[in-house]
């Protein structure tokens, strides 16, 4: 009698069991690598004011914070600026700098739309500086007449004096005085004088810087 033969599993259930433990080795290792990753989004604004999103820190914004962003796009955390103290002092100082810039921009922009809404067009603008040029020649007029009636009165002075030969160390002492007073009064309208013509000197120099810059915007087209 013939035993009877063996009988062998098939192929693909000898396998079975290796193909289970197998898929199960590749989603623990899947499971590790995603819990590795983190699975951030990192996000910042750099120094020229660009939106950047990244999944690893981001190397444009290590000197700035960066935010650190879920699945949901909830921030997980906020990652802090990472410089030395010199890198610290010399960011702070181009901070610094910045900030003045921008100031100077911004008062520059207030000035130029102040100067616009007081001139509009040229016409304003000399109107009020042939305004401003009269005031001063009215003083100057003024001035003139006082130097007059100085000299007028110097002659006078000069008159009364021939009584004493010319010779002042003869005259009183009240006419001293009167010549002292005179000799004053004419060296400190001369000094207003050379102050005013300044002062003319200074305005028109004004009124120039103005339209000079006046001519920009107008031909720019800004409104204030």
């Amino acid at each position: 009698m013939n035993p009877l033969p063996l009988l062998r599993p098939p192929a693909s259930a000898a396998l079975r069991p290796l193909s289970v433990a197998l898929a199960l080795c590749l989603l623990a290792g899947t499971a590790v690598a995603q819990s590795n990753s983190g699975g951030g989004i990192y996000s910042c604004t750099d120094s020229k004011g660009r939106r950047l999103t990244s999944d690893r820190p981001i190397p444009e914004c290590l000197d700035r914070e960066q935010r650190e962003l879920g699945k949901t796009g909830i921030v997980k955390r906020v990652v802090p600026p990472s410089y030395t103290a010199e890198e610290r002092a010399r960011l702070d100082a181009q901070r610094k700098a910045e900030e003045l810039q921008r100031a100077r921009v911004a008062e520059e922009k207030r000035r130029d739309k102040a100067l616009l809404v007081r001139y509009p067009n040229q016409a304003m603008h000399d109107k009020e500086r042939a305004e401003a040029l009269q005031q001063i020649d009215e003083v100057v007029g003024a001035v003139n007449k006082r130097q007059e009636a100085l000299a007028r009165q110097r002659k006078d002075i000069d008159v009364e004096l021939e009584f004493y030969q010319g010779d002042v160390n003869k005259a009183p002492s009240w006419l001293k005085r009167k010549l002292e007073d005179n000799e004053q009064q004419v060296q400190i309208q001369k000094r207003f004088l050379a102050d005013q013509a300044q002062e003319k000197q200074r305005i028109n120099g004004r009124f120039d810087e103005e339209l000079a810059k006046l001519k920009q915007l107008w031909a720019y087209g800004i409104k204030p």
